[in-house]
């Protein structure tokens, strides 16, 4: 990797924060109260951690079946294959094996490490997910929330249920890195914690369909809805949002064409076609030089002006990403991407399929201005001529998206067995 470091900074300086940081941690009266431990303010000077506020980080389990009977508001019934009904045991069984380390190759990542339960099970502090061994993910990682009903997974829509679908994180090389299926079932094999819970959910022992059985079990249950919006608009509560969100939602469905591909229904909405669209974010990435510049923070108010060949970094292929074309090999699908959901959008920040978006702001702005010309782009693609007003009314109905069972899910996450639990 090729690094111009522009300013050097004294590494003594650096070591002396961090002490002085496990001090105030160490001292402080009360622990910050949040998810995990909060960095919030990271890149200023003043910036101060306190450690134990993991010690909030904890949960209690929530009875994630009872969706079954009674979807969320705003969600149709939940299609379940016939192969792998839903059990609890099998539910508890996925959510272990979720947030276990332990399937990576090195004991390092687990599902949980890029698809992170208080961030949206998505990720926002990173564009891009680091991996096994700080190797870099291709894509961005995307929310869990609502795959029960992704008729095709992932950004490319290479895979076509949950069962199948486990597997290509498990053993692709820049995220958990095991170089086989059998490594992973023996793994599971030689865990005591493990034998009891598979024979009591499959009657048998762990194998390359009761992993992938146990762990779509779980993911296929984070449903999430009963959102503001959702009681206002199938609920009929008028007070359920503001007249902001009610405007961005005629904005939404008229002017700003959004509804074509991000699709709502008389009694539900997934807000996504499910189908495959090139906005130019791909082919922008794709063609653009790929020696680039950013600031890393190593300390509050301590950065480094990095630039880096990430073609060297996190390998040539990602910056040759094809999208859907990948799949098919159909030249039509060229840097097209599937529509992502917009429910609990407001929490699953940085978007596009490679983060290159920050904010949902950036998101409308993008869209505004008619995504990036390329000879491929999808012609739904078109300049929206917003105003300030409209955008602002848009963004405060996407933030009306956010369920309301959110804090139980994060919760049942954060009750997890972790390791040999």
């Amino acid at each position: 990797m090729n690094l111009d470091l522009r300013t050097k900074r004294n590494s003594s300086l650096v070591g002396s924060w961090l002490l002085i940081a496990v001090l105030s941690a160490a001292l402080a009266d009360e622990p910050r109260q949040g998810p995990g431990d909060l960095r919030d303010g990271y890149d200023q000077p003043d910036y101060a951690t306190d450690s134990t506020s993991l010690q909030s980080r904890k949960g209690y389990k929530t009875d994630l079946l009872s969706v079954l009977s009674a979807p969320p508001l705003g969600l149709p019934d939940i299609p379940i294959p016939q192969n792998n009904p839903v059990t609890a045991d099998k539910v508890q069984l996925g959510r272990k094996l979720f947030f276990d380390r332990r399937l990576s190759a090195n004991n390092t990542v687990s599902c949980a490490m890029c698809h992170i339960a208080e961030q949206g099970f998505s990720q926002n502090e990173l564009r891009l997910p680091v991996g096994i061994e700080g190797k870099s993910v291709r894509r961005n990682a995307p929310t869990i929330y609502n795959t029960a009903y992704v008729e095709r997974l992932f950004h490319d829509g290479r895979e076509i249920s949950l069962e199948n679908q486990v597997w290509a994180p498990l053993l692709a090389k820049n995220e958990m890195g095991n170089v086989s299926i059998g490594v992973v079932i023996e793994r599971l094999k030689n865990l005591d914690d493990y034998a009891e819970r598979f024979m009591k959910a499959f009657g048998r022992g762990p194998n390359m369909q009761t992993v992938g059985m146990a762990l779509a079990s779980y993911e296929r249950l984070l449903v999430s809805a009963d959102s503001p919006f959702d009681r206002w608009y199938y609920g009929k509560d008028e007070l359920a949002v503001d007249e902001s969100a009610k405007r961005g939602f005629e904005v939404f469905r008229g002017k700003g064409r959004c509804i074509v591909c991000h699709t709502v229904s008389q009694d539900h909405a997934l807000f996504t076609d499910g189908r495959f669209h090139n906005t130019g974010i791909g082919y922008f990435a794709t063609m653009k030089p790929a020696e680039t510049e950013f600031d890393v923070f190593l300390a509050p108010g301590q950065s480094e002006r990095v630039k880096t060949d990430l073609a060297q970094t996190t390998g040539s292929e990602k910056f040759r990403d094809l999208g859907r074309y990948e799949v098919t090999r159909l030249p039509e699908d060229r840097w097209r991407y599937r529509t992502p959901t917009l429910r609990n959008v407001a929490l699953t920040a940085p978007y596009m399929h490679d983060g290159s978006l920050a904010t949902l702001r950036d998101v409308l702005l993008f869209y505004d201005r008619g995504g990036v010309p390329n000879e491929a782009l999808d012609p739904l693609i078109q300049r929206l001529g917003l105003s300030n007003v409209e955008i602002e009314d848009l963004l405060a109905f996407l933030q009306s998206l956010t369920g309301s069972n959110i804090d139980k899910l994060v919760s049942d996450a954060h009750a997890a067995p972790i390791g040999g639990g």
